[in-house]
């Protein structure tokens, strides 16, 4: 009975671990396109700092949302995420901002306000751009990372302080705040 005991714990302990082991990599697979999906995006060719992608993974279903400039960006996003190995299903939620020649020289007068201001600077040196400026009908959307606090707070002084703006939501996060 003794031995036959040991046999049983010791095979209740194998499957536990295989069965352990396969969540592993079952996580370490969706840790996988999480970074290809982030990969795949900022490759974009057309992605700008007018633009914002974000996404969401669930197994092997990825939600695209966010807001783009240029129809041509969105359906690229899509189609990149596609072809990622592991991804099954992609959901499309990403919208695009209406053409507006007010809201494109808003964007403009945003952007150099606050990549010049000297203490932002820093976020524009990246091939994708620390800080997104989000237009839409003369309402500014700040999107990103920021190192602290008061560079959140000086982005957004300055992207209040341009003419034309009806109002500026800012949702910068702190490095390690969120």
């Amino acid at each position: 009975m003794s031995r036959v005991r040991t046999m049983l714990v010791a095979t209740l302990v194998v499957l536990g671990l295989m069965s352990g082991g396969a969540a592993v990599a079952q996580k370490e697979e969706r840790g996988s396109v999480q970074r290809e999906v982030l990969h795949e995006l900022r490759m974009l060719p057309y992605y700008t700092v007018f633009d914002v992608l974000e996404y969401k993974v669930e197994g092997t279903h990825v939600t695209l949302s966010g807001a783009v400039t240029n129809p041509t960006l969105k359906s690229d996003a899509v189609n990149a995420i596609k072809g990622i190995s592991g991804v099954t299903e992609v959901t499309d939620n990403i919208k695009v901002l209406p053409l507006s020649p007010d809201d494109n020289r808003i964007r403009q007068a945003e952007y150099r306000t606050i990549y010049g201001e000297p203490q932002l600077s820093k976020y524009g040196w990246a091939s994708v751009q620390g800080i997104h400026i989000i237009v839409e009908n003369g309402h500014v959307t700040l999107k990103g990372d920021v190192d602290n606090a008061a560079d959140r707070n000086v982005a957004n002084i300055r992207a209040n302080s341009v003419p034309g703006v009806f109002s500026v939501d800012n949702q910068l996060t702190v490095h390690g705040e969120h």
